[in-house]
Parts: C-alpha cells; structure tokens; sequence
C-alpha cells in the first residue's frame, strides 16, 4: 500500500532532481525539475517545496552540487561544496531542516571548515554525499515516525484535532500511530494563507490517510474553539528554542492564544529543540516579500493600492504551550532541552 503523495515529494530523474511543486498541489501534480544545486536553491526560496519538503529538498541538492565538483581537484571540490551548502543555507533562515541537513552531510564527507585532511573528490566524493543524503533522509522519517507515536498518545480515542498548516511527516507519523492504536480521529483544519498550505497539502493528505476534514479560514479559530469544533489543537514547529519557544507558521500564536482561551490543550511537535537558539533572540524569522498576501493560487485579492505585510513564522511563548512532542517523547515547554 503507498503512502501519501506528499510523503515522498522530492526524487531523482537521472542526473536532475525533481520536486513536487507544492504552490498548486492537489489541483495539478506538477514536478519542478532542477539540473543543478542552484536551481534547487532558487526552488527552495520561491516555495515549490516547504515543512520538512526543504530537507529532502537540501540532500538532493548536496548530491547535485557533489556531482557538479566532481571534476574539481580535492580542496576545490570540497570548497565548491560548503559553497553550495552555504547557498542552500540562505534561502530560508528560519526553518533549520535545511542548515541541518547541510551540516549532516558536509559533516560526513568533506566537513564543515577548511583546513580538512584526506578530503574526498571525484566519483568517491559523489558516492559519498549520496551516501550521507540518504542516510539523513532515512534518519528524519525514522525520527518523525517516532515522533508520531509519541504525539498519538497524546490524543484519546475520538478526538477532534485542530490543525494549523502543513504539520508534513510529524501528521503523517501522528495519524499513522493513531491507527495503529486503532483510534477514531477527526480533523478541523485551517487554511493557511497566503499559500493555502492547510487547505491544500494538510487536507489533501488527511483525505488520502481516509478521513474527511472539516476546513476553515484562518480568523475562525477562535470560533471554531468556542463552538467546541476540536478538543486538542496540534501544529508542527519549524523550531523550538531551549527555552521552549515554539516559531511556526504565522497564525499559530493566534492559535495557541485561542486554545487558551477555551481550554483547549496545545501540543507542538518537533523532532528536537534547537541546541543553536537558547532563546527565541537566537532565531531569525524570515520576512517574505509583502506582495506575496495579496494574492491567493495566483490571483489578487487585494485591490489596488494595498501592501503587504508577511513574517512567514510568529513565536509562541512556552506559557501557551501545553506539551511539546519530540522524537524522544513529550515534554512541558521549560524541560524540552532535557529532550537532547
């Protein structure tokens, strides 16, 4: 039986990389190709792929820019290397899956700084950044998996699960658990804008994992709350500080304040929390291009005239957070560093 569609979104067609190009899944299944690491950076950046979409997005990226120094004597090909990590790095601050996932395979083959010994080149340093790409992959599935049993504890039988954005390999790990445990689950789920993640990946996905998910706009959280439309609300996080600070998808402060409102719990799911940010000042939330809210699927919903605002993340304070879920098991907000 295969799994979700967007549980396995990025792939290699010969000597390219291909990306689900998620701006306009499910309606078109579309695959960006990319022939070399720049073209998977500029993919990156112009949100083809995003959630953990930007990990295998980086690794294949790696593997591209090994290939591309193949032909480079050993110091150079490991220079060109951290460069194309570096570049991979810069396209979106906030989310470190892809600094991460740069580090784990710089970290296995040619490391991180210069001056390295024995540094590879060639066809060994290809089948080497191959090697580390896959094997970091494999690793973040077996995480999320882990991740998901944990999380799916957290849900009682019958639970009615608000959903904020595209929670990714963390929802799929979470309801596969769930079904396991052979517990009955419903979804609300918000739409996310401006890029219609939840509307579109999160419904889409849950629809595929055989539910029917109620959808609703983004300013109708609290309402959906207060009418009693879900018992527990469950969002990802791109990061966690050491200090409990959940930065996700804009909108999930306001989610986290109306779950307080109404009594409902909070849960936060991240693999690990960030050992580089002890406090949210650590993390450097990315601001997109304002333009970008004033349309939706490619159209203007805004007249003319109007600008845009769009911090892509906001920061939810440890207060507002119930328990926050890694791959290592549930923890309050203020012990979560206890989770590394």
């Amino acid at each position: 039986m295969t799994g979700p569609v967007l549980a396995d979104s990025v792939r290699f067609a010969g000597e390219a990389v291909e990306i689900l190009d998620r701006r306009v899944y499910p309606f078109t299944v579309r695959w960006m190709r990319c022939a070399t690491s720049e073209d998977v950076a500029v993919a990156i950046e112009r949100m083809v792929t995003q959630s953990s979409g930007p990990l295998f997005a980086t690794t294949a990226g790696m593997v591209l820019g090994a290939r591309e120094a193949r032909h480079e004597p050993p110091g150079r090909a490991a220079g060109r290397l951290r460069a194309v990590g570096a570049r991979l790095v810069a396209t979106r601050p906030t989310n470190n899956h892809i600094r991460d996932a740069v580090h784990a395979v710089l970290s296995a083959t040619v490391g991180t700084t210069l001056p390295e010994a024995n540094e590879l080149a060639g066809d060994e340093l290809v089948t080497a950044v191959e090697a580390a790409a896959r094997a970091h992959d494999d690793g973040y599935r077996a995480r999320s998996a882990a991740l998901g049993g944990h999380a799916a504890s957290l849900l009682p039988d019958g639970a009615r699960v608000l959903t904020h954005c595209w929670a990714d390999a963390f929802l799929i790990g979470t309801v596969r658990a769930a079904q396991a445990a052979g517990k009955r689950l419903e979804f609300v789920c918000t739409e996310t804008r401006p890029y219609l993640q939840g509307a579109r990946l999160t419904a889409a996905t849950l629809v595929e994992m055989g539910y029917r998910p109620t959808l609703i706009t983004d300013g109708m959280v609290a309402a959906a709350l207060a009418d009693g439309m879900a018992d527990v609300a469950l969002t990802a996080a791109d990061r966690v500080t050491l200090d409990g600070h959940v930065i996700n998808k804009v909108g999930t402060l306001g989610v986290a304040l109306a779950a307080g409102a109404f009594g409902v719990p909070f849960y936060a799911l991240v693999d690990a929390p960030d050992p580089q940010a002890p406090t949210a000042r650590d993390v450097v939330i990315e601001r997109r291009d304002g333009d970008e809210v004033l349309y939706a699927l490619g159209h203007r919903t805004a007249a003319d005239g109007v600008s845009g605002y769009y911090p892509a993340f906001d920061v939810t304070p440890p207060h507002l957070v119930t328990r926050i879920v890694t791959e290592r098991g549930v923890y309050q907000p203020n012990h979560v560093k206890e989770s590394l």
